[in-house]
């Protein structure tokens, strides 16, 4: 059922948005377009209504296009898609960006009550992915994406998804290791508790033991568990540079070799305890430093940007082939919203593409036959047959994506404890050699050894490999919540040393996504309706913004309605003739020439005027600049045109350097140009345009309004919403740098607390056993405290 009235005030019971236009009901439930009614008669129909009763309008607006998802079937895609498969069943893992709340999770998990053949769903939350496993012979790959298409959660399928990267395995590999850590340190402490506490004559009985069990728990802790900071101190030593692992493991060397001694000699218990529980700690503090948004990707590869197959025209024939098997000369089809695989000749058609993502420029090209169509333009109107003349791997795209000017090496973020521990190990040793020389001319080499050996194992930087991670990453914590995303706890340090920050303008300071139109010309209320009923039979998005910005009440009949891709509606309206789309297919030779974004409208071949596009600002894009003035040098490069020029400068101050099409070289020369001169630069972009400029910057931080939607290879991604928070991002790693040079400052009293009592000799296992706890507590307690405190100051939730 439809009606034919407008509601202004109506909700869709499926998505939750207003609705605008003509109503659909179905069950006494109104919904906003068909294909939300649509979705809800689909989970109707397969008693699964439950999906609206955990949460109020869980679904979004399905957008009603043409899906081609033959591709799925050719055997090739399909092996290189699926996770597994044998002869009846068949897992595979999608992404699905759709996902946001627990209705979603449920209906998600319930796919196998929408057919039999789906055998089992389970999805990840946090990474938006759903491991569906089904039986291929009731039901193909092809099936089941068109039935999660059909109810709303279309999964995003690029040529990156061929690469099956095993990213855990690392991870896995740690938590092992703390494990075994963890297992060891309490064992050594329950036998070493009579150690603790006093000798009886009958535990005497057992002291060689329980010290030959710690001496077994001490090998696997040292040659097992702590294998990485050996490995990272021998390549730091190879590379003539000294990390934090290199006094580490000089420590854990240390511990394991007096210990072993003591007991192998019955001359003491050793420090076995202090070694487990140091290994673990500091297994911990890696653990915590590696946490990071494994579901987001900050290395992107181009081909997450492009789709995985293409249709490929043969004799007449249309067939899906894998992108990688395309091959000069091939022609291929390019439908409405599909990507160029490779660059290419138009051979038929009317091209109408949108480079923005690639160039910059936020102004759709037209191209006509026998022009060159660079990868990576996005074609916007009819379908289009295009000639292969390079292969993806040296398109355009691709070469600006690999060209080796742009990459720079990971080791540009310089961090705190690296820095600090080629001072901190030269002191430790020279203590220690100090002592152990001063009690060998003394005449006691015992104790020299002892004095030695205890300098080492006491002035443990392990304080600070614990409160950096810690620190920094109860401050990704804080940012996560606020949308913005660090590769590592590096970047935070890094963040902290910025002082001039680059915008790209498309995309970055402008909503991509948000339409503001004023209209210039003049219409009467009926011819508004005109326009309306016209506009209101496209599914293009500019048609819909036209609507909602007439708002007219009653809809008129519409006859013999007809859209032309790329150029415009026409339709007979009560017998009045009414276009509406470009300047050339309204009134090509009597309108001047204008290079904005803009919707021509003519009434039975008289002009009426036009609807512009302007670019629309971020939201509280004014006070952040405002904000950034008076601390950083700020700088604005873009790919597009010198039109916003004028608008720009009533929000950037008059000193601010403005570039307009700038290319991805200049972006990039321009960033090196800043470094020169001695500025740490923070570079906002979001366009493969920007890849060289981001990765070359000593931060790059890719800005978008979707987190798992395509970006640059970056150190950051943040959501469009929360640019405005980029003063208080900077001002609280600010902070967070302070508080781990004063936990530096808080670990350098106890070390030498504990040297007092090593350069003599008298460091007893106790000793080392309460000192090492207590000051973690300290530290851990200290951070989490002023990082919550500091983050309430900056005004993060």
């Amino acid at each position: 059922m439809k009606s034919s009235a407008t509601s202004t005030d109506a909700l869709c019971y499926h998505c939750g948005n207003s609705i605008s236009g003509d109503l659909y009901v179905a069950d006494d439930k109104q919904f906003c377009c068909a294909g939300c009614k649509g979705v809800y008669q689909v989970l109707s129909q397969n008693n699964l209504c439950n999906y609206y009763t955990y949460n109020q309008s869980p679904g979004q607006q399905k957008q009603e296009a043409e899906q081609h998802f033959e591709f799925l079937n050719e055997p090739k895609i399909f092996s290189q898609l699926v996770d597994y498969t044998d002869k009846n069943v068949t897992l595979i893992t999608f992404y699905v960006p759709a996902i946001h709340c627990s209705s979603c999770l449920w209906l998600l998990e319930h796919l196998h009550k929408l057919n039999k053949g789906i055998l089992q769903a389970r999805v990840d939350f946090l990474k938006k992915q759903v491991a569906v496993t089904f039986n291929h012979n009731e039901i193909s790959l092809k099936m089941l994406v068109e039935l999660m298409v059909s109810v709303g959660y279309e999964p995003l399928i690029s040529l990156q998804d061929i690469v099956k990267e095993n990213k855990g395995s690392e991870n896995r590999g740690l938590i092992k290791k703390i494990a075994v850590a963890g297992f060891c340190m309490g064992n050594v402490m329950l036998f070493s508790f009579p150690e603790y506490l006093g000798l009886s004559s009958f535990e005497h009985q057992f002291q060689s033991l329980f010290g030959w069990l710690n001496l077994v728990l001490a090998i696997v802790v040292t040659f097992y568990c702590s294998r990485d900071f050996f490995i990272s101190a021998w390549g730091s030593l190879r590379q003539k540079v000294i990390n934090l692992d290199t006094p580490l493991a000089i420590i854990i060397a240390v511990l394991f070799i007096r210990s072993a001694f003591e007991i192998l000699s019955s001359s003491g218990p050793g420090f076995t305890d202090t070694l487990s529980g140091l290994v673990f700690l500091l297994l911990m503090g890696r653990w915590v430093k590696q946490r990071t948004y494994n579901h987001i990707s900050f290395n992107r590869d181009y081909r997450s940007y492009f789709p995985v197959a293409v249709t490929l025209i043969n004799d007449g024939e249309e067939k899906p082939i894998p992108i990688n098997d395309l091959n000069i000369g091939d022609r291929v089809l390019v439908r409405n919203n599909e990507i160029v695989p490779a660059d290419s000749i138009l051979m038929k058609g009317e091209g109408y593409f949108d480079f923005s993502f690639v160039t910059g420029e936020s102004q759709p090209v037209t191209k006509v036959l026998g022009e060159i169509i660079y990868a990576g333009g996005r074609q916007i109107g009819e379908a289009l047959e295009m000639e292969i003349v390079k292969p993806v791997s040296q398109s355009y795209l691709t070469r600006l994506w690999n060209n080796e000017t742009f990459s720079r090496e990971d080791s540009k973020i310089k961090n705190f404890n690296d820095t600090i521990a080629r001072y901190f190990s030269a002191v430790v040793l020279i203590i220690a050699f100090t002592a152990a020389g001063a009690w060998y001319f003394l005449g006691d080499s015992s104790r020299a050894w002892d004095s030695f050996s205890a300098v080492l194992i006491v002035a443990c930087p392990c304080v600070l490999a614990l409160s950096t991670p810690l620190t920094l990453s109860t401050v990704l914590g804080f940012f996560d919540k606020n949308d913005f995303y660090l590769k590592n706890t590096d970047v935070v340090e890094q963040l902290a040393r910025i002082d001039t920050v680059v915008f790209d303008k498309t995309g970055t300071i402008t909503c991509p996504n948000v339409v503001n139109l004023s209209f210039t010309g003049r219409l009467n209320l009926y011819e508004e309706a005109l326009v309306a009923s016209a506009a209101r039979n496209s599914s293009h998005p500019l048609s819909r913004e036209i609507v909602k910005w007439l708002a007219v009440k009653h809809i008129l009949p519409v006859e013999n309605y007809q859209e032309i891709a790329g150029k415009g509606i026409f339709a007979m309206i009560e017998d009045q003739e009414v276009r509406l789309g470009s300047r050339s297919f309204i009134a090509p030779d009597s309108l001047p020439s204008d290079n904005s974004s803009s919707v021509h409208i003519s009434i039975n071949g008289r002009y009426k005027g036009f609807f512009k596009i302007k670019q629309q600002w971020r939201n509280e894009l004014k006070g952040l600049i405002d904000s950034l003035k008076p601390k950083f040098r700020m700088h604005l490069i873009s790919g597009d045109t010198s039109s916003e020029r004028k608008n720009l400068s009533s929000i950037f101050p008059e000193n601010v350097p403005m570039l307009f099409k700038q290319s991805p070289h200049d972006k990039l020369n321009y960033i090196r140009k800043l470094q020169w001169s001695q500025n740490t630069v923070m570079m906002l972009g979001d366009g493969l345009n920007d890849a060289g400029a981001l990765r070359h910057s000593d931060l790059g931080v890719a800005v978008t309004d979707n987190i798992n939607n395509f970006t640059p290879g970056c150190d950051a991604i943040l959501k469009g919403d929360s640019l405005y928070k980029i003063p208080q991002f900077i001002s609280h790693a600010k902070s967070a740098v302070r508080i781990i040079r004063f936990s530096f400052a808080i670990a350098t009293v106890y070390n030498l607390i504990g040297v007092y009592f090593a350069v003599q000799g008298k460091l007893s296992p106790l000793t080392a056993a309460v000192l090492m706890p207590l000051s973690t507590v300290t530290i851990v307690t200290f951070t989490n405290i002023a990082n919550r405190y500091l983050a309430k100051k900056n005004k993060l939730k």
